[in-house]
Parts: structure tokens; sequence; C-alpha cells
């Protein structure tokens, strides 16, 4: 069994490093199109999470994958996954 088997279905998400200041934190904003229910316009929202970074990897500008996790404090319920694209 691969670890995405027996960890459920945890949700996946794909944002930016916005933040990299904290020690083994990053802030991670994720940004989706959403259709306006009146207008019919697209409009983008911003979510941003606080991601566990183990060994202080992610920096700004980063394109990295994350996924939920336990708790691992009070405003930290995210993990890095991957780095998917490197800053310029």
């Amino acid at each position: 069994m691969t670890s995405n088997e027996t960890r459920g279905r945890r949700k996946v998400r794909v944002g930016e490093v916005v933040s990299d200041k904290m020690e083994k934190t990053a802030v991670v904003a994720v940004t989706r199109l959403v259709r306006h229910p009146l207008y019919g316009r697209y409009v983008k929202k911003t979510a941003k999470y606080k991601i566990h970074d183990e060994k202080n990897d992610c920096h700004v500008g980063d394109v990295v994958r994350i996924m939920e996790t336990r708790p691992l404090s009070k405003d930290k319920r995210w993990r890095l996954v991957e780095i998917m694209k490197r800053a310029q």
C-alpha cells in the first residue's frame, strides 16, 4: 500500500509560498476561481494556509503541493508534500 491509500482521503492543494520567516513553518496562498452567482464573472478567491516545512526547504515564490494533516499547532493543519517549482 502507498502512503496515500493508508492515509485516506486527505485534501491536497497547490499554492505559492508568500512567507517563510518562521522556523519549520511557511505560509502558502492558494488561489481559486469562483463564478459570481449573479453576474457570472469569475472572481479570484485566495486562502492562506500555514504549513509544516520540517527542513525549511520552502522559499517565497515557490509553487508547492500541500496536504491536510492532524493539527500540529494552533494554526497549522497542513504539511508540505513537494516543491513543484522553485522561485527564480
